[in-house]
C-alpha cells in the first residue's frame, strides 16, 4: 500500500470497506467481529492504531507491534475462534511517527459463508454502511442455502408430475425449443419424458422426482405457489422521473406476476410492450423478435436477469421493476456471486439457479452464459446512453440493475471535447465523458462506459493519461480529470446556480440566431478577434454543419441561406464554429485565400450523424404509435 492509499483511508473515516481500531497494547474483541463482516460481505480494510473519537478519528499508533500482529494473526488461524481460517494480508506503515498495521480481509468463497465466531453460527456479521451488523436468521440461511453444493432448484419437491404440470406452458416451451434445434427428435416424448431430458427431474434414493426449477418454469398455479407464496416479479409503471416519483407519487400501471416462470414472461412482455419507446410485434410462438433493436435487447436481458438469477428461497422480498420517466430499476433478492470487478468480463458465471438458467438459454431467451449483463451494456451503449448502474450487495443479499435515460455524449459534450483540439476514439470520447460527469472513473466505469474487457480498459484509461485529459489517482484502478480540467470546472461553480449539464458552465452562451442578424457590422478574421467557444448550437449553426459536410466557399454558404451580411453572419455563426472546431478551414494558414472552403470536422460530423439519427428514431416512434 502507498503512503497516499494510507492517507486516502485515513481520510475515509469507517465505511463500507474500512474499519479502524485503537488496538494500542491489544487486539480489540470487535477486530473479530469486523472480520467475519468483511469475510462475509466484499473484503476491507482493518487498521489498528487508531482511535474513534466521536465523529473524529486520531492516529494513536500500535505500541506494542509485534504482539498486536502475532495474536490477531495467530486467533486467526484457530478453528475454535472462526469457523475458517481467514489469510488476511498484513502491512506496517508509519504515519508520522506511529506505526500501523493494515490487515485486508478478503470475501471468502459462498461454500464457506457465513464466517462465525467461537463455534456459534449466531456470531456471524455482515457489513453495513460503516458498522458490523449481526446476522438476522433468515440472513444465516441464506448464506447456508447459497454455501450448499446442491442448487436450491435442483432439489426434488414431493409432488406429482401427473398434476403438477401446466400443460400449456411445457406445450409453449416445447415449440420453441424444436423449433430452435431445426429438427423434432423430442417429439415422440411424453411430456413428463421430455422433461426428464431436459434435466428437470432428479433421482434421489432411488426415486426420480420434479425438481424445484421443472415446478417454478411449468408449475401449475397451485404446485407453482406452494413452492414460491410471493410474486416473482411486482412491475410497477410511474408517470414522474425517479427522484420526484420516490417523494411519494402512486404508480399509474401495476402488474404482480406469481404465475410460473413461463407464464410469467409472457405477461412481462405484454407489460414492455405498453411503454416500450419503439413499438414492435413480437412472435406470439416464440415471444421474440427478428429485429431486436437495443431498447428492446437491453430490457429483455434486464429482465431475464431478473427472472433466472433471483433467490427463490427467500419468500420474505418480492422482486421489483420500476419504471420511470427518466429510468428502469430492476432490483432482485439474492446477489450475484461473481465480483463485481468480474461481473462484465467475459467467461462463465457460478449462478444461483443453474437449471433455471439452462433451460432459458436452451429457447434463446437469455445469452451464452457470462455474457447477459454485458450484452445490457453494450445495448444500451448504442442508444448513446449513459451505462447502467449495478449495486450488488453483499451484505443485505440483493441485486439492482439501473437503465438511465440520460445521453452520454450531449451535444454540450461533443461540443466541449471538440474545443480541447484533442483527437479522441469513440471508446475514449465516452470515456472522458463519463469522468467530466462524476469527477472520476474507476476502471470498472472504463469497462461500463465502453463495453471493453479489462486490458483494452487499461489502454483507453492510459490514451487518456497520454493526452493530459485524465491523470491516475489509485494504482491505475481509478483516474480523474486532469488539474488543468479540473481547475476549469472549480473556476465556473457557481453554488446558487442551476444544476446543469457538466460542459456547459465552461463557456459564454450561444450567440443569436441568424433571424436577428441583420444590421450592418464589421469584423476581424479569426487570426485577429476572439471568438466565445460554443457550449449549443442555433438552428443556423445546424444548417452550416448540414452543408459542409462537403468543402464549401463562403459564397455558396450565404447563397443557400440567403444571407447578405457576409461579417455579421462570419463573426456571430461561422467563426465561432471553426473556434470551437467544429468546422474547419482548408486553408487555415491563410484565412483570405482565394480558394478557402470550409468543411465539418469529425466532431461536426458526429453531431450530424447525431441529429439525424434522433430525427430517425422521432419519425420511426411516431409511425410505431399510429400502427401500434
Amino acid at each position: 500500500m502507498t503512503q497516499d492509499k494510507l492517507i486516502k483511508l485515513l481520510n475515509a473515516h469507517e465505511w463500507r470497506d474500512v474499519e479502524f481500531k485503537e488496538a494500542q497494547r491489544d487486539v480489540p474483541r470487535s477486530a473479530y467481529e469486523t472480520v467475519s463482516a468483511f469475510a462475509n460481505t466484499e473484503g476491507g480494510h482493518l487498521v489498528f492504531g487508531v482511535r474513534n473519537s466521536g465523529q473524529e478519528f486520531e492516529v494513536v499508533g500500535v505500541l506494542d507491534v509485534d504482539k498486536v500482529q502475532n495474536d490477531f494473526l495467530t486467533t486467526l488461524r484457530q478453528r475454535d475462534k472462526l469457523s475458517i481460517i481467514v489469510d488476511v494480508r498484513e502491512e506496517l506503515h508509519k504515519h508520522g511517527e506511529s506505526d500501523l498495521l493494515i490487515f485486508y480481509v478478503p470475501e471468502v468463497h459462498r461454500s464457506d459463508k457465513p464466517v462465525f465466531l467461537n463455534g456459534d453460527i449466531r456470531r456471524a456479521y455482515v457489513r453495513s454502511g460503516g458498522c458490523d451488523v449481526r446476522c438476522s436468521e433468515n440472513e444465516r440461511n441464506r448464506f447456508l442455502l447459497d454455501a450448499a453444493t446442491e442448487r436450491y432448484d435442483s432439489q426434488p419437491v414431493d409432488l406429482n408430475p401427473n398434476t403438477a404440470f401446466d400443460l400449456e406452458s411445457i406445450k409453449w416451451y416445447r415449440t420453441v425449443y424444436e423449433g430452435r434445434q431445426g429438427s423434432r427428435s423430442h417429439a415422440t416424448l411424453s411430456d413428463t419424458d421430455f422433461l426428464k431430458e431436459m434435466g428437470m427431474f432428479v433421482e434421489q434414493h432411488n426415486q426420480v422426482s420434479p425438481s424445484r426449477a421443472a415446478v417454478f418454469l411449468f408449475g401449475t398455479n397451485a404446485a407453482f405457489r406452494q413452492l414460491l407464496p410471493r410474486p416473482v416479479v411486482d412491475c410497477q409503471r410511474f408517470s414522474l422521473p425517479r427522484d420526484r416519483a420516490d417523494a411519494g407519487e402512486r404508480w399509474i400501471d401495476r402488474l404482480v406476476l406469481d404465475e410460473n416462470l413461463i407464464r410469467s414472461w409472457q405477461l412481462l412482455i405484454d407489460w414492455y410492450q405498453r411503454f416500450a419507446e419503439r413499438p414492435f410485434r413480437i412472435d406470439p410462438k416464440t415471444l421474440q423478435r427478428d429485429d431486436a433493436p437495443p431498447d428492446y435487447r437491453a430490457f429483455r436481458e434486464s429482465m431475464v436477469n431478473l427472472i433466472i438469477h433471483q433467490d427463490y428461497s427467500d419468500h420474505s422480498r418480492n422482486p421489483e421493476i420500476r419504471h420511470y420517466s427518466d429510468q428502469t430499476v430492476f432490483w432482485n433478492p439474492g446477489d450475484a456471486f461473481a465480483t463485481d470487478t468480474d461481473l462484465l468480463e467475459p467467461g462463465e458465471k457460478e449462478v444461483r439457479n443453474p437449471r433455471i438458467v439452462t433451460a432459458f438459454r436452451r429457447i434463446g431467451l437469455s445469452e451464452n452464459a457470462g455474457w447477459g449483463l454485458r450484452d445490457v451494456f453494450r445495448n444500451w451503449q448504442q442508444l448513446g446512453h449513459v451505462p447502467p448502474t449495478i449495486a450488488n450487495n453483499k451484505g443485505r443479499k440483493c441485486f439492482e440493475l439501473t437503465l438511465t435515460k440520460e445521453e452520454l455524449l450531449s451535444e454540450q459534450q461533443i461540443l466541449f471535447q471538440a474545443s480541447l483540439g484533442v483527437q479522441l476514439t469513440n471508446e475514449q470520447a465516452r470515456a472522458f465523458a463519463f469522468a467530466c460527469r462524476e469527477s472520476a472513473i474507476s476502471l470498472p466505469q472504463v469497462k461500463a462506459v465502453t463495453n471493453l474487457a479489462g486490458p483494452d480498459a487499461v489502454e483507453i484509461a492510459n490514451a487518456l493519461v497520454t493526452k493530459a485529459l485524465f491523470r491516475t489517482i489509485e494504482d491505475g484502478r481509478k483516474y480523474a480529470l486532469a488539474e488543468h480540467l479540473a481547475d476549469r470546472f472549480r473556476q465556473t461553480d457557481q453554488p446558487d446556480a442551476p444544476d446543469e449539464d457538466l460542459v456547459t458552465a465552461q463557456v459564454q452562451s450561444g450567440k443569436p440566431d441568424l433571424s436577428t442578424a441583420q444590421v450592418e457590422s464589421k469584423t476581424e478574421d479569426l487570426s485577429t478577434g476572439q471568438v466565445p467557444v460554443l457550449t449549443e448550437l442555433s438552428e443556423t449553426h445546424w444548417k452550416i454543419i448540414a452543408l459542409c459536410d462537403v468543402p464549401r466557399r463562403l459564397a455558396e454558404i450565404l447563397e443557400a441561406l440567403g444571407v447578405t451580411n457576409r461579417g455579421y453572419f462570419k463573426e456571430h455563426h461561422l467563426d465561432p464554429l471553426i473556434q470551437s472546431r467544429i468546422v474547419a478551414m482548408t486553408n487555415p494558414e491563410n484565412p483570405r485565400a482565394s480558394n478557402q472552403r470550409y468543411v465539418i470536422t469529425e466532431a461536426g460530423a458526429l453531431l450530424k450523424t447525431r441529429r439525424m439519427s434522433n430525427d430517425t428514431d422521432r419519425s420511426e416512434d411516431q409511425n410505431g404509435k399510429i400502427q401500434k
